[in-house]
């Protein structure tokens, strides 16, 4: 069994969905998880967020008009006229619904069920074109199996025993559609996996059928080397380590989700990345076994705000760090970085919502910088203790470039780097000579 994960841009239209019918229609068996076509979240964050505000004449117009967007893409997709007259049944059913919305009050429940509907579509559209074309499949709902317990983590029993049930039931079929990002919480209502989750659902999916391997399947071949959108002449690394993708996921490589790795990681089933618009191409593998030492690739991460706490008081007192980190964790605020010293302690974040809140709280203990517009550059790779001159590679590459915070030693994988974000450009150019 394999599993393949298609993002937005990759169902974006009628033209990418064929061509992702074409890439599914091999003989092994497998589930394809779908996002919604992209552009489609984002509008429907934005009804809801009308709807909120009870701008409910503008949101039954934003609804209307990505109507018509569907009805286009039904006309796009199928040839026959029994066959648009099913996409426009399925259209008409899930549009009225959100419509529905715009005529009462609403709720953060709902809110959900409006953005469900995105990969609910896909999905549909994408097993009727493959019912036109011939091509025998089942609709799993993932309502039906993907489920998060009290906590938000994913129910793994829950999960495994209810997708082998359901696929169980159909063992003639070799295809399977499902929704990513789409679940149900503790109490049975409906939920998401948050922004990014349809990489997680496929990660999930696989390890619940211990499939062989997981696919992501986005426009760009592979995971690379350092930012293309900044830095010309980079290259896709053809092979990663679990805890290597990890650190480039979460310090902003954007063709994966970083919470994907860690199922897949801890059932030990490969990861590729590979891309529609070149299916050939080899992409990137990512397994538990390493590909050599030293550094492999470069991520920038923005949107970093950085804090300095310094007191004199903090010099053999016990419990400083305890009662700093306890102020993060009271506002549920994760650090990114740390950086200490005998008088000072400095830490990241990226998520500055309540911040102001933070600082209030931490002025309590001394006084308290603030730096916001920064970036974190994150240096990934596998830097064994023997090794030597990784460090020195690094700093000859930046020697230009003002440098806020290090950290380097905490993982064998990561060493990172905040600068002001004026200075990611250059420092990202200047870090791929280590490449060339």
């Amino acid at each position: 069994m394999v599993v393949l994960k298609f993002g937005g841009t990759s169902v974006g239209s009628a033209q990418r969905m064929k061509e992702v019918a074409n890439l599914v229609l091999t003989p092994e068996p497998k589930v394809v998880v779908l996002s919604a076509m992209s552009g489609t979240t984002d509008s429907l964050v934005e009804v809801a967020n009308c709807l909120f505000e009870k701008k409910n004449e503008i949101a039954a117009n934003l609804v209307e008009g990505l109507r018509a967007k569907y009805l286009q893409i039904v006309e796009e997709l199928f040839s026959s006229i029994e066959f648009k007259t099913k996409g426009k049944d399925l259209i008409k059913s899930h549009f009225d619904y959100l419509h529905s919305f715009t005529l009462d009050s609403f709720t953060l429940h709902e809110e959900k069920a409006i953005l469900a509907q995105g990969e609910l579509l896909s999905t549909a559209l994408f097993h009727l074109y493959l019912a036109e074309i011939n091509t025998a499949s089942v609709l799993l709902p993932a309502l039906s199996f993907m489920r998060i317990d009290k906590d938000l983590e994913p129910d793994y029993f829950y999960i495994k025993e209810n997708l082998n049930r359901l696929l169980s039931v159909n063992e003639e079929v070799q295809l399977f559609i499902t929704q990513g990002f789409i679940c149900r919480n503790v109490y049975g209502e409906l939920d998401n996996l948050k922004r990014g989750g349809s990489d997680y659902s496929a990660s999930l999916i696989g390890v619940a059928l211990q499939a062989n391997e997981v696919q992501i399947w986005t426009d760009i071949d592979g995971m690379h080397n350092n930012d293309p959108r900044v830095v010309d002449h980079t290259h896709p690394i053809k092979q990663l380590t679990f805890d290597e993708a990890a650190e480039l996921a979460y310090f902003g490589a954007k063709i994966l989700h970083p919470s994907s790795i860690l199922p897949a990681k801890k059932a030990n089933i490969p990861v590729r990345l590979k891309s529609t618009l070149a299916p050939d191409a080899e992409g990137t593998l990512i397994t538990a076994q390493s590909s050599g030492s030293g550094i492999k690739a470069v991520a920038a991460k923005d949107n970093i705000t950085a804090i300095k706490i310094n007191s004199s008081r903090m010099l053999l007192a016990y419990g400083f760090l305890r009662k700093v980190f306890e102020i993060f964790e009271l506002y549920k605020t994760p650090i990114d970085m740390i950086s200490t010293s005998e008088v000072a302690v400095s830490v990241t974040i990226d998520d500055a919502t309540h911040l102001e809140a933070i600082q209030i709280e931490l002025a309590k203990y001394g006084n308290v910088e603030v730096d916001q517009n920064q970036t974190i550059i994150c240096i990934v790779g596998d830097f064994i203790r023997t090794d030597k001159g990784v460090a020195n590679q690094v700093f000859d590459a930046l020697k230009k470039v003002p440098i806020r915070m290090i950290s380097y030693g905490g993982s064998n994988h990561n060493i990172s780097l905040l600068v002001d974000t004026d200075h990611k450009k250059m420092a990202l150019q200047n870090l791929n000579t280590l490449f060339s």
